[in-house]
């Protein structure tokens, strides 16, 4: 593969490459607390293994980024990652580890683009060299989890628990603007209790089936991008073979090898489709079922709108009032930070924008209340 050697990386290189040591560093601190917490000891190996390599290539982004004249820090967990490591010790390992597989999928597709795109030899070197470790660590995780085949394709335990933080959001967030709402219009308790659990069901019933619905579309996505990477094949043969010779050398194909393989796909269109669409795009229809999927999301949504409501069914009066704004705004916090798990942004700053978000839902719907008790 030809790479275009530049003398100087630019600022958004340095950027994503300081984002890669802290991803890297992240993985290992991970990798050691699932260790420490595993009772078998050849496992507990697996994971301490793991955490060195991981320590390796964070050295490797170091030797970058100080050839490229770049200040570091030092070296800490960030706040999502020691979320992460909250999130196994209250749910179980397991469910760390297959959040792990997935990131290290997603570090593996990331690493491929950038042994493309980088323009910097070193840093794409590198980015070949991790991609193929990272797609090693997937199949290692994969065998603990019993997946076969290609794991990191795979959305199990993270689709579950992505649809549960959605779900909790949503519903979280709905019915407190609706017992906010209820509040400003200085209505009786009861309504109040009606209103909250009417919200409730009808927010649960709305989120399950929109998660149904959802879960049976992505079928029509598949077909699209299936498509789309048909239609690159017949028209870019040249460059679909050179990404798919880069793909085998990820997996630790010797480079003559996977061009020589790349193009012996090549020449049956529909085998080479399916390792394109398995390998660079990440398609697996293997997910949850799509009834799964609307139970997951709609009890979730239940859940969290129950959050606000709870308090006005053991308590009474202003205590009931006070008690169910700060366990929502707290729940609020804790839904942001949760979601940062799947959004790559530090775990405070989301929980700090989502508080933000549920003050103000708190705010509008009470005045929206009071506002018509008043036209009323």
């Amino acid at each position: 593969m030809a790479i275009t050697v530049q003398e100087r990386p630019t600022p958004d290189q340095v950027h994503i490459w300081r984002q890669h040591r802290q991803d890297e560093g992240d993985a290992a601190y991970l990798y050691r607390r699932i260790a420490a917490a595993e009772a078998d000891p050849a496992r507990a190996r697996i994971f301490e293994d793991l955490a060195v390599v991981e320590d390796r290539h964070v050295s490797r982004w170091e030797e970058i980024l100080r050839d490229a004249g770049a200040r570091m820090g030092p070296l800490r967990p960030s706040a999502r990652a020691r979320l992460l490591a909250l999130i196994g010790r209250t749910f179980g390992w397991k469910l760390l580890i297959s959040v792990l597989l997935s990131e290290e999928g997603r570090e593996m597709r990331g690493y491929l683009r950038g042994a493309r795109d980088y323009g910097h030899a070193a840093a794409s070197e590198a980015a070949l060299e991790l991609a193929k470790e990272s797609a090693e660590h997937a199949e290692q995780l994969g065998a603990l989890l019993g997946v076969e085949g290609e794991p990191w394709h795979r959305t199990g335990s993270g689709g579950f628990l992505r649809n549960a933080v959605y779900g909790f959001n949503d519903g979280l967030t709905a019915n407190f603007g609706l017992v906010m709402g209820v509040l400003g219009a200085s209505l009786p308790q009861h309504i109040l209790l009606v209103s909250g659990v009417a919200g409730l069901f009808a927010d649960a019933l709305s989120m399950g089936s929109s998660g149904f619905l959802a879960a049976k579309s992505e079928h029509e996505v598949y077909a699209h991008e299936i498509a789309v990477e048909r239609e690159e094949l017949r028209l870019m043969p040249d460059l679909e073979e050179e990404e798919l010779a880069l793909l085998y050398q990820a997996r630790g194909v010797k480079a003559g090898t996977a061009r020589q393989t790349a193009r012996e796909v090549m020449r049956h269109p529909e085998r080479a489709l399916q390792e394109k669409t398995q390998m660079e795009l990440g398609i697996s229809p293997a997910g949850m079922s799509p009834l799964r999927e609307g139970w997951i999301t709609g009890l979730a949504t239940a859940v969290g709108a129950a959050i606000p409501v709870l308090p006005f069914i053991l308590l009474r009066g202003a205590s009931a009032v006070w008690t169910a704004f700060i366990i929502s705004m707290l729940a609020h916090f804790g839904v942001g930070a949760a979601r940062s798990v799947f959004t790559g942004r530090g775990a405070l700053r989301s929980g700090i924008d989502m508080f933000l978000v549920g003050l103000g839902i708190a705010g509008v719907g009470y005045l929206v209340g009071e506002w018509i008790s008043r036209v009323l």
